[in-house]
């Protein structure tokens, strides 16, 4: 069985349907009953890296939100012991970019919280990302994660 008091030291590759170089996050910091932080440090070897920013454009930042919610479903999935299923970000609602890039060198937490759940799979999250205690980014972030993926898609393609 999953260990939570070992989160922060666990690979964030493990909670998540992604791989290297997608996996945008860098770190998992906090789990509650229906939330979780996380945590993006910001290099020149993050994706979506621009010299020009000497950062990350904002837009990201909704990419940081729904990794940081695919964690929260992982992380909930190991602790049933279930595999890690794919979701897909369907829209979002308020959202507000505070910030024009993410910096060089900064470190950002970006925490998700659920609002709405329903047994199909579809729901809804509150994101907010925080730099030094600052809200710099903020959404409401609809979701959808099938308990079968390779038949969602397949239904979808018919």
């Amino acid at each position: 069985m999953f260990d939570i008091t070992t989160l922060a030291s666990q690979d964030v590759e493990q909670f998540i349907p992604h791989r290297q170089p997608m996996v945008l996050i860098s770190q998992l910091l906090e789990f509650e009953a229906d939330s979780l932080l996380t945590q993006t440090v910001i290099s020149s070897a993050s994706a979506y890296f621009d010299e020009s920013l000497s950062g990350v454009p904002n837009y990201v930042g909704i990419e940081y939100m729904a990794q940081s919610i695919a964690a929260l479903a992982g992380v909930e999935a190991r602790l049933r012991d279930d595999i890690i299923r794919v979701g897909f970000l369907l829209g979002t609602r308020k959202l507000k970019m505070h910030i024009t890039h993410f910096k060089d060198g900064e470190t950002y937490q970006t925490h998700v919280t659920r609002l709405y759940q329903e047994d199909s799979g579809l729901a809804v999250f509150d994101c907010k990302v925080m730099h030094n205690k600052q809200l710099v980014a903020e959404a409401n972030v609809n979701v959808f994660q099938p308990q079968d993926t390779q038949a969602y898609i397949a239904e979808a393609t018919d």
